[in-house]
């Protein structure tokens, strides 16, 4: 029975109590979440953003979201298939498809977005989809949504693949993984998972939500690092939020695969097109990195001198992962960070195994050495003396 409330507040009912006790569980284990605003200006130096390169707040990018404003509005109006495209998401999926070096793209209104609709387009009842355990919880979802069988192998575990492959009843199959792990910033075995899909007739995803802009030629992506771009039993999805600054998904692959998912991606069909300030920014800031291919140098430039503030291993990518284990001395330490005046992220579990508990921190291509100075300054003295498990370093 709930409770009466006077008129203008929230009712609390009896069948919601499970909350209480699940909230005091988590405040236990030292997991309770909690929103931190940003200010528009702050004093504190960010590592904790996706914004690899720093061009979310580069003035052109920002004037051409302005720009789209001014000549669509504020919103797409509609799903991508009624009133939601506009000639610039076709401009932006055709940069996007060469700079990466695929036929062909299609933009979805998130990373998440893409990945849950090119995987359920692609895998169904009676397929197999073989999902590498470090994938990023939206192609988790995406598994789980599929009505697929899934079989979940070990991060990076490329011969338990292959098991999984050929010992299949399924004629369809389709592998995903990260190309690189969104958690620890490590490379996954890309190219062996790749070979181990094509020797047994599957597809695969690789998702380059943390390697465009940082891995490859001018930041092209891991995949074209490993001279795989283009390969149409290979699919590419990326984000647009994170090296270029802005928001939203894409896949990438041959004309056919786009079409396909232009009938059958649910979350393309039945979702809101991409806003147009975030389509004319993306776009911006691809020209951005294609003029200025050393933005990739340079980040990860950035990350292996924090890192070696960090005592931690040299990094592959933007992210440097530093292990503290337990989950409330990660949160101290975070917290110590930012009293410093730096800002770090912040993963626990279930994001992370129990026992590596870490902060999180992501290098940007446009630190200046004084930003740097000051951060590896402030990671050493926080550092310091703590007790980082027998785990530390690592990742």
């Amino acid at each position: 029975m709930s409770e009466k409330a006077p008129h203008g507040h929230f009712e609390r009912a009896a069948a919601a109590d499970w909350l209480d006790a699940n909230e005091r569980h988590r405040i236990d284990a030292g997991l309770r979440r909690r929103l931190n605003p940003r200010a528009p200006s702050s004093d504190v130096l960010d590592l904790a953003s996706n914004d690899y390169l720093g061009l979310g707040s580069h003035a052109d990018v920002k004037a051409a979201a302005i720009d789209a404003i001014e000549q669509w509005g504020t919103g797409s109006t509609g799903s991508r298939l009624v009133t939601g495209t506009t000639t610039a998401h076709i401009d932006l999926e055709t940069k996007l498809a060469e700079f990466m070096g695929q036929e062909a793209a299609l933009v979805f209104s998130s990373g998440y977005a893409a990945n849950l609709g090119v995987v359920t387009a692609l895998a169904g009842r009676g397929s197999l989809i073989v999902s590498d355990g470090g994938s990023h919880a939206s192609l988790v979802d995406a598994c789980r949504l599929s009505r697929a069988r899934v079989v979940v192998i070990e991060r990076g575990d490329v011969e338990q693949a292959r098991i999984a492959l050929a010992e299949r009843t399924e004629e369809r199959a389709l592998v995903v993984t990260d190309s690189v792990y969104s958690v620890d910033g490590e490379l996954a075995p890309l190219r062996e998972m790749y070979e181990a899909a094509r020797d047994n007739g599957a597809l695969m995803l690789a998702d380059e939500a943390h390697g465009l802009g940082v891995r490859g030629r001018g930041g092209r992506g891991y995949v074209d690092e490993l001279g795989l771009a283009g390969r149409e039993d290979l699919i590419v999805t990326a984000t647009l939020s994170k090296a270029l600054g802005s928001q939203g998904g894409v896949v990438l692959g041959s004309r056919r695969l786009i079409d396909h998912l232009i009938d059958t991606a649910r979350t393309f069909i039945f979702d809101t097109g991409l806003n147009p300030a975030a389509v004319g920014a993306a776009g911006a800031a691809l020209e951005q990195l294609v003029a200025t291919p050393t933005l990739a140098d340079d980040v990860l430039a950035n990350a292996r001198e924090l890192a070696e503030a960090a005592g931690a291993e040299e990094p592959q990518s933007a992210v440097v992962s530093v292990i503290i284990g337990d989950p409330s001395k990660a949160v101290a330490a975070r917290d110590e960070m930012r009293s410093r005046g730096v800002s770090v992220g912040c993963f626990r579990p279930p994001s992370v195994p129990v026992g590596t508990s870490r902060l999180r921190l992501t290098a940007r291509a446009n630190l200046t050495k004084g930003d740097l100075e000051r951060a590896c300054e402030t990671l050493r003295k926080v550092l310091a003396g703590m007790d980082r498990g027998s785990e530390a370093g690592r990742g």
